[in-house]
Formats: structure tokens, C-alpha cells, sequence
């Protein structure tokens, strides 16, 4: 398994969610809609120029900028 962040990954690619080393207001809103530690993911867009990722969580979707999604470690 290799360690990436959710930035490097590619449409339609899987992974599970290490770690989340974002500042604590944004840490708690990525917890509360589903993306945290040992959460199963899945990409499912990417914005033209990748300043947005979208984002599946169990049976939600999430956008997040690409700042963000550079913040979470995940393993594929």
C-alpha cells in the first residue's frame, strides 16, 4: 500500500483515509460529513484546472478545493 494525499489520486481511484492534518475547524467539518480517519473513499470528478475534487463518502458526496484534499493522507 502506498501513502498519499487525496490530492494525488485520479477519478474513479479508492482509497481509505489515514490521517486528516488539517486545522481543527476544518477537521471537524470534514468529520461531521463522514470523511475521517479509516473512512473508504472514492474520486469521483475532478475540476478542469483541479482546484476542486469531488468526492464519494459512503453514500455522500463531498467537494472539497485542492488545498484541502492536499491535508488528507490516505492509502490506496
Amino acid at each position: 500500500m502506498t501513502t498519499l494525499t487525496l490530492a494525488d489520486l485520479k477519478i474513479n481511484e479508492k482509497a481509505v483515509v489515514l490521517k486528516v492534518n488539517a486545522k481543527t475547524e476544518l477537521k471537524q467539518r470534514l468529520a461531521s460529513l463522514g470523511l475521517r480517519r479509516n473512512s473508504n473513499i472514492k474520486i469521483k470528478a475532478l475540476s478542469m484546472n483541479k482546484s476542486t475534487i469531488e468526492v464519494e463518502v459512503g453514500t455522500g458526496m463531498l467537494a472539497l478545493r485542492f488545498e484541502e484534499a492536499k491535508e488528507i493522507e490516505v492509502k490506496v
